[in-house]
């Protein structure tokens, strides 16, 4: 198993990890935070954190061992440092953004409610209100709406007679946006997470129910009288559905649609910075899928540039989601032009960030990056290079969510061995792969095809191996456009390393004419 996934398993204590991704700033924010709470700098509790922070490998017996806290109080300990963090970080500066805000401010009235001071807290809640509204966050602002029907109970406002129905059409139509809003999500939730667990529909069945699934949930609404939130579930529920079914222009128009909600106004990629990465990251995977070499290389620079120019807010999540879209797709970019060496420098930064970043990033994440790392290198033709980042997919454990990349990978690595001429142990390797995608119910008739013409290029003799790649080749390419078989050529280009063994030419060399005849 690989030292990143190794070392982020070892250290999933969730305060360990807290600590560990709080920055400089933050540290010094705690510090001061703990000094201002007068008699607390000899608390155990910063002991604690003290000594946490100084820790390389979370292991209670050390912690224990230090004398800071015994076995019995080490769990209460850490509760309440957990807490004292969280405030420290919700009094950041860094971190008031205008959910917090608006929050902050829905807290201070109830206060002065509960003081009974009505009018000041009406007041405070109609500031909170149109700042909610005005960003969008609905479910706050109807939490605000109820609170205001609550107090106009007790204080009765003599400067609009008809303040309770106002309240009350307000309460309504904010309860409407807020269902659909929830239908949305709902469906989009379950959607992604069918897409992990399952990967994309398989057959004709699969694709039924599919079908019916998101027309049963996808809720009824007026396109109009839909706002951001409404419309960004409403786009994310059809691009999985798309994904799901493998239908990729309609995952490229309803990516776009989603990005175009961002450039329409700017101010929302303050306001949610992750929406707005994540959708980037759909429209470049989708544009790289349907080979729209043009489109993904301008997002993809217009995407360097918003960081550069730092219009997506920096915070420890963005900054990871960042670190994720942005080098996958510098590497889909050499992978779409087959500038595989081109490409071989990001190797040593993504390990280097992988080392940085290993406590918070799930091994979903790692191998995916490893995978894409292990293609690089086998563009380039240097299969032992592409066979060690394979082993490591290959080597780890539950990884039940990404069993098309285990899939691949195996397969990718029985190529890789025969490249490097390893086909002495070619047959125990095809035995293995068959039986895992056995297991994992994985075996399409594409995988089926190629796994048994690779197995009997080992009964070829030299000067007929190039008429049987043809024969492999005629074999898939019926595959290349089959709506259920098709996904196997997203993972591994396996025709057009084919069209290199036939022509005698590098594969990037073929991706490379293949990207010219797409007229960029």
């Amino acid at each position: 198993m690989s030292k990143v996934i190794t070392s982020a398993n070892q250290q999933n204590d969730a305060l360990f990890v807290l600590i560990k991704s709080l920055t400089k700033s933050e540290k010094r924010q705690f510090n001061l935070y703990v000094g201002r709470l007068g008699g607390n700098i000899d608390a155990k509790f910063f002991s604690l954190f003290k000594f946490l922070e100084k820790l390389k490998i979370y292991d209670e017996k050390v912690i224990i061992g230090s004398g800071i806290v015994s076995k019995q109080q080490l769990s209460n300990l850490k509760a309440h440092l957990y807490k004292q963090i969280l405030i420290s970080l919700r009094l950041n500066p860094a971190h008031k953004n205008v959910r917090i805000q608006i929050r902050e401010q829905l807290d201070f009235a109830t206060v002065l409610y509960q003081k009974g001071l009505y009018k000041q807290s009406l007041k405070l809640l109609e500031k909170a209100k149109n700042m909610a509204l005005d960003n969008e966050e609905k479910n706050i602002a109807y939490e605000i709406v109820e609170l205001e029907k609550v107090i106009e109970t007790q204080y009765i406002t003599r400067s609009l007679s008809n303040r309770a129905n106002q309240l009350s059409v307000q309460a309504k139509e904010l309860s409407q946006q807020n269902v659909i809003a929830s239908k949305l999500s709902n469906l989009s939730l379950q959607l992604y997470s069918h897409l992990l667990q399952n990967g994309y529909i398989k057959n004709e069945e699969e694709l039924q129910f599919i079908n019916t699934y998101f027309e049963d949930r996808l809720p009824k609404y007026k396109y109009k009288e839909l706002g951001f939130r409404e419309r960004l579930w409403l786009y994310k529920a059809h691009l999985w559905y798309s994904f799901l079914t493998q239908d990729f222009l309609q995952s490229y128009k309803y990516a776009t649609k989603w990005v175009d909600l961002f450039k329409e106004d700017q101010k929302l990629i303050i306001l949610h910075p992750v929406f707005f990465l994540k959708g980037i990251n759909y429209l470049l995977e989708a544009s790289f899928l349907v080979k729209k070499v043009s489109t993904f290389k301008e997002e993809l620079t217009a995407f360097e540039e918003a960081i550069q120019t730092k219009k997506i807010p920096l915070n420890t999540n963005t900054e990871l989601l960042i670190f994720q879209y942005l080098y996958a797709n510098k590497l889909h970019l050499h992978f779409l032009e087959g500038t595989f060496s081109e490409g071989e420098y990001l190797v040593e930064t993504i390990n280097t960030k992988l080392e940085k970043y290993k406590n918070r990033l799930d091994s979903h994440h790692v191998v995916m990056l490893y995978y894409k790392i292990a293609c690089l290198y086998f563009g380039m033709g240097k299969n032992r290079e592409c066979i060690s980042y394979l082993q490591r997919i290959i080597k780890s454990k539950n990884l039940s969510a990404a069993e098309d990349l285990q899939c691949f990978a195996r397969i990718l690595n029985l190529i890789a061995h025969y490249e490097c001429g390893l086909d002495y142990d070619l047959e125990r390797q095809f035995i293995d792969t068959y039986k895992f995608l056995l297991k994992m119910e994985n075996l399409q008739e594409v995988q089926k095809v190629f796994l048994e013409s690779i197995r009997d290029l080992s009964d070829v003799f030299p000067h007929e191996i190039k008429g049987e790649f043809k024969k492999i080749h005629a074999k898939l390419e019926v595959f290349e456009n089959h709506p259920y078989e098709k996904r196997a050529f997203l993972y591994l280009d396996i025709l057009s390393w084919l069209e290199s063994k036939i022509k005698n030419k590098p594969i990037a060399a073929i991706i490379k004419e293949k990207t010219m005849l797409l007229g960029k």
